[in-house]
């Protein structure tokens, strides 16, 4: 099998056009958000108009990374020190870090084998815990019944904030991920789906909560600079008693940002094409699974996973081994020492030891790939051979 050359790292060029704003901004030298003059729009501000109209919500605050909008998110949204929190426990760590950087617990729910928050023990937890807010999740791209999921948030009093770092432009039903619920939280970190190193970016169609977000982002008082924020009122009441916990985005970000956002439905086409004929490729090699994607849900294949159930331990870290020395990096989720970006609960020991046997059993023959623009279709089916080669190769010698 002739290995694969590529870079599983290397993402495509930032555009010309975008770097050629952000060469605007560092020649004019006023890359603070709030460095503007009398009438002009800053490129922090001008994405935030950007981004909400591609979300379709009314507001969006930028920041510094998506971990800080989950951060900020949860505190606007009122959770304080000690209380219960629900979140998948298939998801990555920060996820439960912005949970324990507001001072309140992470309360893990099961997944399927389908990678997606079980419902069913959701409604126990909530029950069990008594949390009221869920920060659900999309981990890897994967959406859970979307339509399910709001009718027993509903019924149950619980409110929800999206973390959409892998499901930027997925949909459910036509509806934009991210819009199901008080908040969605995105991510522009170099492996997303929009690439300013990092970065983040809040969107919210209620604006009490977003008038506190953007005071906690670090506003001194120049929130009507904000290219999509609530009305001047709904600061009055909270801008002296909200702490300011720096995290805004710049604008230089914000222009490398702004000309790749024209560019995401073109992108996400790309992403599917390499995705689909990945998916083709491993759905027919015996002991592999792909997970289902339901017809209601249009998603970014901008990664793929798939499971080989059953697989021990020895096996799974052979199977890695034999990929990477063909060239193709995987990641192992099943894997108790975390490697990079990759861990699971067991290592997040900030977070309260828990019982997750069903998320525990899915994991431990779950493999994960980035799925690079920077490949080509071609890359793509040499990969997928690969994959399917090693896979059948460690199945007869373990046989």
């Amino acid at each position: 099998m002739e290995p694969f050359r590529g870079v599983f790292t290397q993402q495509e060029p930032i555009p010309e056009e975008a770097i050629s704003a952000a060469v605007e901004v560092l020649r004019g030298g006023r890359l603070h958000r709030y460095n503007t003059i009398a009438g002009e729009i800053g490129a922090a501000a001008e994405l935030e108009r950007a981004y909400a109209e591609f979300q379709r919500t009314r507001y969006c605050l930028a920041c510094s990374s998506g971990g800080y909008a989950l951060s900020i998110a949860l505190r606007a949204a009122g959770v304080a020190n000690g209380d219960p929190v629900l979140t998948n426990a298939f998801t990555l760590a920060p996820v439960p870090g912005a949970i324990a950087a507001v001072g309140a617990r992470s309360i893990f729910v099961e997944i399927t084998k389908d990678l997606v928050l079980d419902l069913e023990d959701l409604d126990r937890k909530i029950e069990d815990s008594g949390a009221k807010i869920l920060l659900l999740s999309s981990m890897r791209g994967h959406l859970c019944d979307m339509d399910a999921l709001a009718d027993l948030l509903q019924a149950k009093g619980v409110s929800l904030i999206e973390d959409c770092a892998h499901t930027m432009g997925a949909e459910w039903k036509g509806r934009l991920s991210g819009n199901f619920g008080l908040a969605g939280c995105f991510s522009t970190q170099t492996y997303k789906h929009l690439n300013s190193g990092e970065g983040g970016l809040l969107t919210s169609d209620d604006p009490a909560f977003m008038a506190r977000a953007i005071l906690l982002s670090g506003s001194y008082m120049l929130y009507e600079r904000h290219g999509a924020a609530p009305p001047a009122e709904y600061f009055e009441t909270v801008r002296l008693e909200t702490p300011n916990m720096s995290g805004r985005m710049d604008n230089l970000r914000a222009s490398i940002l702004l000309p790749q956002l024209a560019a995401l439905p073109a992108n996400i086409r790309r992403w599917n094409q390499r995705y689909d004929l990945i998916t083709k490729v491993l759905s027919g090699v015996p002991g592999i699974t792909v997970p289902h994607r339901p017809k209601e849900e249009t998603y970014v294949g901008s990664s793929i996973q798939f499971a080989r159930p059953g697989i021990d331990a020895e096996e799974a870290l052979r199977f890695v081994s034999a990929n990477k020395k063909l060239g193709v990096e995987l990641k192992w989720f099943g894997d108790r020492n975390p490697v990079a970006f990759t861990s699971n609960h067991h290592s997040w020991q900030y977070a309260e030891p828990q019982h997750l046997p069903v998320t525990d059993s899915i994991l431990s023959g779950l493999f994960d790939m980035r799925i690079p623009l920077s490949f080509s279709l071609e890359d793509c089916r040499h990969i997928a051979e690969i994959i399917a080669h090693t896979a059948n190769e460690t199945l007869v010698s373990s046989v």
